[in-house]
């Protein structure tokens, strides 16, 4: 399972804003794998540089030098809407001289595809097959003459989940969408203004939290100072998998530090599914709290019984078939010495499709476990998610297609227990209503189209000769 991407802005005239969203983006790279990019402004022009791969592979120190000004914005990127190609990657710039804008986005736009086909009969043409494009020009298409007011003749037209950050030649604006689906907080570092997907790239640049974007806000920052601008929200749909799974857990979001609410997770799932067991170990690195969690509500000693390869990240060296058929041991080695003849609860974050749990699994039992009680912090994911998580179709969930009855004896455990909504609700502290549960209950915040291809943009494009559209 992966998210939609990470995104980063500063507004600093004095700091190396370059150098700046790159740590930040170093400290996102969580949200993305597939590629990287950074685009600047001096108050005369937008330039950019992106590129397939990691953060750290993406830039050096030649790249960093040339990306000078006082504005910058950042993004690392999963694809959820178009290909995983290079002319995907973001920032991207649209429009022309003072016209123009560079764009950065976290999310997923469910009304893209007519919006495409509108915007294509007027004029414009796109250079790339993501929904980023779309809301670019959008924003772009309006006949208002300040750039608050296109933002928000963008907003009212949007669905879906996004959290970005925009930036003209003079201006940085943070924008997120009215249900609050994706995080984005805003931050200060030696009086100035940043804005992160979380705050953990914050406390690694040295800035300071202030308080999170709020839902339906446009936040604009410049050398005026900062205004926030606000829609009208009439209810809120926070993904709650960025406490399950997706944000670090030296994260804040909502005011509920991840790790904590992660560490209730386990304590939920042991009040729940107790089990007599010898050790508990969660999977690393997203369940590994959660693990402690589990043992401390239950008195079951917590131990480190499979070891996880952090290098491994998004390799693009494909290994060969021998490598390949070792499959989920390249990622974790379990630990003979403290699994043999134990009676083993792991605790994992989520069971998705069901492909890597049973091979977790099946390593514990080659090495010695006597039994392994799968426990899981998420309910049954039964539902696919439209809104910036590249999950799975509704018919490769294995909780919408199996009874937990059969999904134990298919992943091969001795017992088998989800924590319940309402546990995670619990867990995490927060009222329910403002988080989407969707993926759980199949009740969406709005309207989606139930399978939605996240190349329709990409095979629209191929057809698209319209020229491209002067403002």
């Amino acid at each position: 399972m992966h998210e939609a991407c990470g995104v980063f802005g500063v507004c600093a005239p004095k700091e190396d804003i370059a150098r700046l969203t790159y740590f930040a983006l170093f400290a996102l790279q969580h949200r993305g794998q597939e590629s990287a990019g950074i685009a600047t402004t001096d108050g005369r022009k937008i330039q950019v540089y992106a590129k397939m791969g990691l953060v750290s592979h993406v830039f050096n120190e030649e790249a960093l030098s040339k990306l000078t000004g006082n504005i910058a914005i950042g993004h690392n990127r999963y694809s959820t809407r178009g290909s995983s190609r290079s002319y995907n990657v973001q920032p991207i710039v649209v429009g022309i001289n003072s016209n123009s804008l560079a764009i950065a986005h976290n999310g997923n736009i469910t009304n893209a595809e007519p919006l495409y086909k509108e915007l294509c009969e007027q004029g414009y043409t796109f250079h790339t097959s993501t929904d980023t494009e779309v809301i670019a020009n959008l924003i772009l298409s309006s006949t208002q003459k300040d750039w608050v007011g296109r933002i928000r003749y963008a907003i009212r037209r949007l669905q879906g989940a996004y959290s970005m950050v925009i930036m003209t030649k003079d201006t940085l604006y943070a924008v997120r969408d009215p249900l609050g689906v994706r995080p984005l907080c805003l931050g200060a570092i030696n009086g100035n203004r940043v804005v992160s997907s979380e705050s953990c790239a914050l406390d690694h640049i040295g800035a300071d939290l202030i308080r999170e974007i709020e839902p339906g806000e446009i936040v604009a920052i410049n050398a005026d100072g900062i205004k926030s601008y606000r829609e009208e929200v009439t209810k809120q749909a926070s993904c709650i998998f960025e406490y399950i799974y997706f944000s670090r857990p030296d994260s804040i979001i909502n005011g509920q530090l991840i790790h904590t609410a992660r560490h209730n997770m386990g304590i939920g799932l042991a009040e729940e599914h107790p089990v007599d067991a010898d050790i508990v170990i969660g999977v690393p690195d997203s369940a590994t709290a959660a693990g402690f969690g589990y043992a401390l509500r239950s008195s079951i000693p917590p131990g480190e019984g499979l070891i996880k390869n952090r290098y491994m990240g998004r390799t693009f060296i494909e290994p060969d078939q021998r490598l390949r058929d070792l499959g989920v041991k390249l990622k974790f080695n379990p630990l003979r010495s403290v699994l043999e003849g134990k009676r083993v609860v792991l605790v994992d974050d989520s069971i998705v499709r069901g492909t890597t749990t049973p091979k977790v699994i099946k390593l514990l039992r080659k090495a010695g476990a006597k039994e392994v009680h799968m426990r899981v912090c998420a309910p049954p994911i039964r539902y696919p998610c439209f809104f910036g998580v590249d999950m799975a179709t509704h018919r490769e969930l294995i909780a919408s297609q199996k009874t937990i009855p059969q999904i134990r004896d298919y992943i091969g455990a001795d017992s088998l227990g989800y924590l319940s909504v309402d546990g995670l609700i619990k867990a995490i502290g927060l009222p329910r209503d403002i988080f989407c549960l969707a993926c759980f209950t199949g009740e969406y915040p709005m309207p989606v189209q139930l399978e939605m291809d996240k190349l329709a943009l990409e095979t629209a494009a191929t057809g698209n000769k319209v020229p491209v559209k002067q403002q």
